[in-house]
C-alpha cells in the first residue's frame, strides 16, 4: 500500500524543517531517510519515515520519525528497540509524541517496550518541539520554512 499525499506532505515537512534546524544550530547530522533498517539476528526491521544519526554516522540512526495519518503507532517501538534506536518521534493528530530508550527497562516502561515518553528530545535537547510542530501545521511549505528559519535566527 502506497503512502497518501497527506502522509508524504507531513513526513517531508518534518524532514525539511529538521534540516533547517540542523543547519541553523550547526549540528552535524547524517540522514537515513526511509532506509530499511534491519538486524538479521534480532529478526525484524522497519522503514521509518525519516531517520538521522546525530554527531557521527552509525549503522543505525539515533532518531527515527514516524508520521501517522491513518494507522500505526507506538507498537513500532517493539521493532525500534531491537535496532537500538535511541529516540522515536510519532507525528499524529498534528502533534508529536516522543520516546527515549532507557538502558535498563524499568517496569513502568514495559507498555512502551522500554521507551520512556518524554516532552523534550534528549538527542536534540535545544530543539523546541512545539515550535517545530507549529510550522509543520502551516498550510504553505515555503512560508513554514522561511518563518521557522527566521524564528530560529531570532532566538525564539
Amino acid at each position: 500500500m502506497s503512502p497518501s499525499g497527506r502522509h508524504e506532505n507531513r513526513k517531508t515537512r518534518i524532514g525539511d524543517l529538521l534540516v533547517i534546524y540542523f543547519l541553523e544550530a550547526d549540528i552535524n547530522y547524517f540522514p537515513f531517510g526511509s532506509t530499511t533498517l534491519r538486524r538479521e539476528e534480532k529478526s525484524g526491521g522497519t522503514e521509518p519515515d525519516e531517520a538521522y544519526c546525530i554527531g557521527t554516522d552509525k549503522e543505525f540512526p539515533d532518531l527515527a520519525i514516524e508520521a501517522i495519518v491513518t494507522s500505526g503507532g507506538i507498537n513500532k517501538l517493539e521493532v525500534y528497540i531491537r535496532l537500538n534506536v535511541k529516540e522515536v518521534w510519532f507525528w499524529q493528530n498534528d502533534r508529536f509524541s516522543l520516546y527515549y530508550l532507557r538502558e535498563e527497562i524499568p517496569d513502568q516502561f514495559l507498555a512502551s517496550c522500554g521507551y520512556e515518553p518524554i516532552a523534550r528530545s534528549a538527542i536534540i535537547p535545544n530543539l523546541d518541539i512545539e515550535l517545530l510542530a507549529e510550522y509543520i501545521r502551516y498550510p504553505n511549505s515555503l512560508t513554514a520554512a522561511k518563518e521557522f528559519r527566521q524564528r530560529l535566527r531570532s532566538g525564539a
